[in-house]
């Protein structure tokens, strides 16, 4: 999985009024969770574009105070009128522990079912999954080759080494779906 390096600087003083200021600066802050202490630090907004805004997945190589670290996004909380990041949180990576992390879905072929006139409808465009850090994936390819109208992919039928996937296993990923086009010809072929 690809990881992008991002260095923040250390918080002295939690709150309110600091938080303001650090956005007024144009830094956001972050705390870093699954250590033995939580780390409290502020990094550049700009420096977060690449993570944040992105369908792509990202390990994150965090630099605070010259201590370094892998870690992932935990959760992040956005201004509801501006849409502004303002904190996001870190979860620390451990090598033998299994984190859960939602990966994108990235469909592959082309499906007979779409070629004679079937919708195609993507239904989950993520997936969790769990696993060991060194084994996730960037993307999750499921292919649409077999998808004739009226048939799908669900949850239980991708098979992933060393993943698991956290989904409910009766959840639809992808399917093909008559279109209002092919009910029509179906229709007038049945007149004739």
């Amino acid at each position: 999985m690809k990881s992008i390096a991002i260095s923040g600087s250390p918080r002295e003083n939690v709150g309110k009024r600091d938080a303001k200021e650090l956005r007024y600066q144009g830094l956001v802050p972050a705390v870093l969770y699954g250590g033995a202490t939580q780390t409290h630090f502020a990094v550049s907004a700009a420096d977060l574009r690449a993570v944040v805004y992105t369908p792509v997945v990202h390990f994150i190589e965090l630099e605070v105070a010259g201590v370094k670290s892998q870690a992932i996004i935990k959760d992040m909380q956005f201004h509801p009128l501006t849409e502004q990041l303002i904190h996001i949180d870190f979860l620390l990576l451990d090598e033998k522990k299994p984190v859960t992390i939602e990966i994108p879905v990235k469909l592959t072929g082309t499906s007979p079912g779409v070629k004679v006139g079937g919708k195609l409808v993507q239904k989950l465009r993520k997936l969790r999954v769990k696993a060991l850090p060194k084994d996730h994936l960037d993307n999750i390819e499921v292919s649409i080759e077999a998808l004739e109208v009226g048939k799908s992919v669900k949850v239980n039928e991708i098979k992933l080494p060393n993943l698991t996937i956290t989904n409910a296993q009766e959840d639809t990923i992808v399917s093909v779906t008559t279109s209002r086009a092919l009910r029509q010809a179906e229709q007038e072929a049945g007149k004739k």
